[in-house]
């Protein structure tokens, strides 16, 4: 992913595959103008656990005053909180299973969380365009990628079964959506491009809506439609037949090479191939192609490229192909762990991987009094778009852009990485998180982004991801399994991995 309008150089094409979220640069545009600012608001401090399951109290409104400490505090403990090497994760916790991780949090949704499921789906009815069935990536703004429309194909089926969308909407939305898919204009005829008009499904290039422009296609992004595009066919079979034309128009044997996921870039005029993603996304997103029988073993493989370093006394896994050594950035982040439980039982990641970047997301808070959940995103202010990570690049919390640019000024609190990680675990800290997004990030028109770490104020973006990864958290709690197995979805012999914690 680039921050730039202009087409990126060799060595920013490869960052730009590696990522296959396309929403940054879309968002651009848009967000010149919609700058926002918002009162202050504040923090409270829970216990501290990755295990310990907690009874769901009734809040107290929040304190005018956070007990965080100062930035310039906790960025000198951020700065000491790192050691290399990390403790690693013995083997024996990486064994072999054939159950798929069920989450504590099951059954169903309370008053909070219905509410929580509704705000999220009127994101959804503001930005769905009737000519195409595809959903702004951006509030507002008729330009979408396939990792986003992926993410409102998550949010219908989520509305659907939380009983928001009545059967003969979804029906119509879900339909309209599929054909839109299967007779798209795609990428040299061949793969979606990486972005659209959503509007007139005009190939476009990154912030434009008008001007045709075909400027690739993303292994990532595809491969995370190919997870939806299976529980689609199996949870409802009179659309498989729909499911399976659109896989069988595409052109998917270019989306794998030698076992590992490539993607292309158009770079003056040339198209470049170049191999995608690093631990945590690139394992995500394979698993999907997988599903549709594509060699992707090599992607899979979680375990060859990976190192761990202490986050605050936790070991936690990072891609040692980073930018110095392999012109790519390797962030660290909560979304493909999120996303990994929530739709396949951790069958993709192990568990205990998850387990520790949450561990010292939460060991972070105990030193910093600064709640933590921290992902990529939109931002509603330059740079637009940055990955808060956990590591990257061998430095510890920071935020940066693709361009390597620090942003750590604008770390934020993920709404969408916090109903994640709280409906994967019932602990006290987790639950601190899902009740600050409840008492900070609520719009008319959905739920804001985030809330900024050393601003005090949230992050206004909407956008159809943070919305969508919202609804299938809560559509996850409901029906108590990983989406894949409550759908019926085949595994093709997928590797299990174990349910361990550390």
């Amino acid at each position: 992913m680039s921050s730039d309008f202009q087409p990126p150089s060799k060595s920013l094409s490869i960052l730009a595959s590696v990522g296959g979220i396309v929403t940054g640069l879309i968002a651009i545009a848009i967000l010149n103008v919609w700058s926002k600012q918002v009162p202050k608001t504040s923090l409270e401090k829970p216990e501290i656990s990755t295990s310990q399951t907690v009874a769901r109290q009734p809040q107290k409104p929040q304190p005018p005053v956070s007990s965080a400490k100062e930035p310039e505090i906790v960025a000198s403990l951020d700065a000491k909180s790192v050691v290399l090497p990390g403790q690693p994760i013995p083997k024996n916790q990486l064994t072999v299973s054939i159950i798929p991780y069920i989450a504590p949090r099951v059954g169903k949704l309370t008053p909070d969380e219905t509410t929580t499921a509704r705000q999220a789906w009127s994101y959804f009815q503001r930005n769905w365009n009737d000519e195409t069935g595809l959903v702004n990536s951006v509030d507002g703004f008729a330009s979408v990628s396939m990792w986003d429309q992926t993410a409102a194909i998550a949010a219908l089926v989520s509305a659907r079964e939380l009983n928001i969308v009545p059967a003969a909407e979804f029906d119509a939305k879900m339909s309209k959506m599929l054909k839109t898919l299967a007779s798209m204009p795609l990428y040299k005829g061949e793969l979606p491009n990486k972005v659209y008009n959503a509007k007139t499904l005009v190939p476009v290039n990154y912030g434009q809506l008008e001007k045709r422009e075909e400027i690739g296609w993303s292994a990532i992004d595809l491969g995370r439609m190919a997870i939806w595009l299976k529980i689609i066919g199996a949870k409802y079979p009179e659309m498989r037949l729909e499911t399976e034309a659109i896989w069988q128009r595409w052109q998917v044997k270019r989306l794998t090479k030698n076992g590992q996921m490539y993607g292309t870039a158009v770079i003056k005029g040339k198209e470049q191939y170049n191999q995608e993603g690093r631990l945590g996304y690139e394992n995500y997103a394979a698993y999907g192609l997988k599903l549709w029988g594509l060699d992707v073993t090599q992607a899979l493989d979680y375990q060859s490229h990976t190192a761990f370093v202490d986050l605050y006394g936790q070991g936690v896994p990072y891609d040692q192909r980073d930018f110095k050594n392999s012109g790519a950035n390797n962030y660290v982040l909560s979304e493909p762990y999120i996303l990994d439980g929530i739709e396949t039982g951790f069958q993709a990641l192990p568990k205990v991987y998850a387990d520790r970047i949450l561990a010292a997301q939460a060991a972070r808070y105990e030193a910093t009094k600064q709640l933590t959940a921290v992902t990529e995103d939109n931002l509603d202010r330059p740079p637009y778009f940055v990955y808060s990570s956990l590591f990257v690049n061998g430095e510890p919390w920071a935020t940066i852009a693709d361009t390597r640019e620090k942003h750590n000024d604008l770390r934020f609190l993920s709404a969408k990485a916090a109903i994640g990680w709280y409906v994967l675990y019932n602990t006290t800290y987790t639950s601190q998180l899902f009740d600050f997004v409840q008492a900070n990030l609520k719009s008319k028109d959905g739920w804001y982004n985030g809330f900024y770490e050393s601003l005090r104020q949230p992050n206004k973006t909407l956008t159809a991801n943070n919305n969508g990864v919202i609804l299938e958290s809560l559509l996850y709690k409901k029906v108590g399994q990983p989406l894949t197995v409550w759908a019926g979805v085949k595994t093709q012999k997928l590797t299990q991995r174990a349910i361990k914690t550390p």
